[in-house]
């Protein structure tokens, strides 16, 4: 994105996932110059200026008298007290970027205006490294032309997916959280190569890549999961066994659930 379409940008929050946002569209071209942030913690908000080169704020109101775009990058249960700090310094100009599970549209517009453009978002953190999942919720009220802005700013970060936002809490438990479910994976695949006689760097190393490469095979070829693992189990060999455990186990249905629980907490949180 050049210079002469960019946007100025503001974070309100400078926690992990908005470090994830602003060192991604750093890492895809975007200046940092046009970037502004406000922590009430100002330590985070100090390593969050240093680290990306972006302009450090004293204040929610500041943010919103200097950027265009706002990212409200803060926990849901401050959410109230945000809105109502910032709503008369909202003007129809600015587009305010939601990224809190439980939070949802209509809540923001019923704090603030109906005629503010409002945007929520579901990323996630492999956006750091341009490999994210960014969901971004339909919202009529918003023009083409900011939609196509906001999804060409994004962009570099990872899949943009467009979702219907009562499906948001089904996105949470799938890609918002997930991350974490996929590095447990990894820790724990690595343990098992560690039981087994490999160094844990190498063990690391080879559950990570095998996790990659598996994820890129089942997106370039687009063969049922099922299948592609039908194919690594031979008649009475060690896969077909290590499968066989893992059933016992009951490892699908427990990423279900866990998948299941997460969108419920969400929406525990949107009431």
């Amino acid at each position: 994105m050049s210079n002469n379409k960019q946007k100025k940008i503001g974070f309100i929050g400078t926690g992990n996932m908005a470090n994830a946002i602003i060192k991604g569209i750093i890492r895809g071209g975007y200046d940092p110059d046009y970037i502004y942030a406000y922590d009430i913690d100002a330590e985070k908000l100090e390593n969050t200026s240093k680290n990306n080169g972006i302009k450090a704020l004293n204040s929610n109101v500041a943010i919103l008298q200097q950027a265009e775009i706002i990212f409200l990058a803060v926990k849901p249960q401050i959410y109230p007290t945000l809105l109502s700090e910032i709503k008369d310094f909202i003007t129809y100009d600015h587009i305010i970027i939601s990224i809190a599970a439980g939070i949802s549209t209509n809540y923001i517009h019923d704090k603030l205006d109906k005629s503010f453009n409002v945007i929520r978002i579901m990323p996630n953190t492999p956006a750091l490294i341009g490999e994210g999942v960014i969901s971004i919720c339909k919202n009529d009220n918003i023009s083409h032309e900011t939609y196509a802005y906001i999804k060409d700013l994004l962009s570099c970060l990872g899949t943009i997916e467009i979702i219907d936002e009562k499906l948001i809490n089904a996105v949470i438990g799938i890609s918002g959280s997930g991350p974490a479910y996929v590095f447990m994976f990894i820790e724990a695949l690595a343990d098992g190569g560690v039981m087994m006689g490999l160094s844990r760097e190498q063990a690391y190393r080879m559950a990570a890549q095998t996790l990659i490469g598996s994820a890129k095979m089942y997106l370039e070829t687009k063969i049922h999961p099922g299948e592609l693992k039908d194919m690594v189990c031979s008649p009475s060999g060690t896969t077909i066994e290590a499968v066989y455990t893992l059933e016992k186990q009951q490892f699908r249905a427990s990423i279900i659930e866990a998948v299941k629980v997460c969108a419920q907490k969400g929406e525990e949180l949107s009431k």
